[in-house]
């Protein structure tokens, strides 16, 4: 058994290449810096703050959404797979691209701040899709509320309980 996920909290760093095929076919591109902050450790060694750049490819029907709201700078949440090809390029030499390719994307507040003091992409009213939201922010992802029921208001339930 294996699997293969990716989940990335990130800024936009260009806004997205989109291309059309004659297919009627779209994908689009874009690049998600990650960081993770620096710090100083015990001994007085500043390690600094790293920043990843991922390839990010988008197809289907989410295209239309990231070519219409993701630009530049956006916060977003992705969640997809890794994938890895090769190419020869003008020289000849083989050249590997890590990608990843997007199952699921939408908007976050990844906590930066411009220089006025306004947080960036928070209440943007917009979640996956363009679909307006109800009365949340766009500032954090939520798991999907269960549809179980819930087992304190079963009577018989809590004299099960081993506790």
């Amino acid at each position: 058994m294996s699997l293969n996920k990716v989940i990335l909290i990130g800024n936009v760093g260009k806004d997205p290449d989109v291309r059309y095929f004659d297919s009627g076919t779209a994908v689009a591109n874009f690049p998600l810096a990650t960081s993770e902050r620096g710090y100083t450790l015990a001994n007085g060694t500043v390690v600094p703050e790293r920043t990843e750049w991922h390839n990010i490819v988008v197809r289907r029907d989410q295209v239309a959404f990231v070519e219409k709201w993701v630009k530049k700078g956006s916060g977003v949440y992705v969640e997809g797979k890794i994938r890895t090809r090769s190419y020869d390029d003008q020289s000849g030499v083989k050249r590997y691209v890590t990608e990843i390719h997007a199952d699921r994307i939408e908007f976050y507040n990844t906590g930066t701040r411009p220089a006025d003091g306004t947080a960036t992409n928070a209440g943007t009213g917009f979640q996956q899709g363009g679909q307006p939201q109800a009365t949340q922010q766009a500032t954090s992802y939520q798991q999907p509320v269960s549809q179980q029921p819930d087992i304190s208001t079963d009577s018989n339930s809590a004299d099960d309980l081993p506790f």
